[in-house]
């Protein structure tokens, strides 16, 4: 008998409800407007990412900047597989604010489908993580098991890795995010400032 795998929808949904003062940066593909809908609130502080393999690597950045701030990846198996030296990078610098989940539905879902390595059974990115030194990387195969590490994950001292096993399912019906990558930079850079009382991004100058 096949279990009908957790979506990744109700994953976010989940994990929305947690968040507040935090910022996110998340991957391409359908989980953009996945999360556009189900973190309303989140929106602004949410960094919609363009780049297979970025995502982690520019939330690490974001942490060590703003070290008083929860920050938050929502990267994909295929982005994670793309880069794991940035696990290296988290067991080495070991980073006490950010909380990474990846979600894992075994395939490049924005192209097509085709398999990633995690869907051969072979292949355990929290074991790779654990391997790389963040001894808090564990994986999620229930909706009550994600939301049990999301609470300890957000409160951690520590980097904490959590991996999604979602299905492929994209949520059905939902609002697309008609605003493109520059419009997203802007966005989540003003509201940084505005949150932090700084300025990263001054007015022009002219000559």
């Amino acid at each position: 008998m096949t279990t009908m795998r957790m979506t990744r929808f109700e994953c976010m949904q989940a994990l929305a409800a947690l968040l507040d003062n935090e910022l996110v940066i998340l991957s391409l593909g359908a989980s953009v407007d996945e999360w556009y809908n189900a973190a309303p609130h989140m929106r602004q502080a949410s960094l919609f990412q363009q780049q297979l393999g970025c995502v982690t690597p520019q939330a690490f950045g974001l942490a060590v900047g703003l070290p008083h701030r929860r920050i938050i990846s929502l990267d994909t198996d295929g982005g994670m597989l793309f880069n794991l030296g940035i696990l290296a990078t988290l067991g080495n610098e070991r980073p006490s604010n950010l909380f990474t989940v990846v979600w894992d539905n075994e395939c490049y879902q924005s192209i097509g489908g085709p398999p990633t390595h995690t869907a051969h059974g072979n292949v355990d990115i929290a074991a790779i993580a654990r391997g790389a030194g963040v001894e808090k990387s564990y994986t999620a195969t229930t909706l009550e098991e994600f939301e049990k590490h999301c609470v300890s994950g957000l409160a951690a001292d520590e980097p904490y890795v959590l991996v999604a096993k979602v299905s492929s399912n994209v949520q059905p019906g939902i609002k697309r995010k008609h605003s493109d990558g520059r419009e997203d930079k802007y966005i989540f850079v003003r509201h940084v400032e505005a949150t932090e009382n700084i300025t990263i991004m001054g007015p022009s100058e002219h000559n």
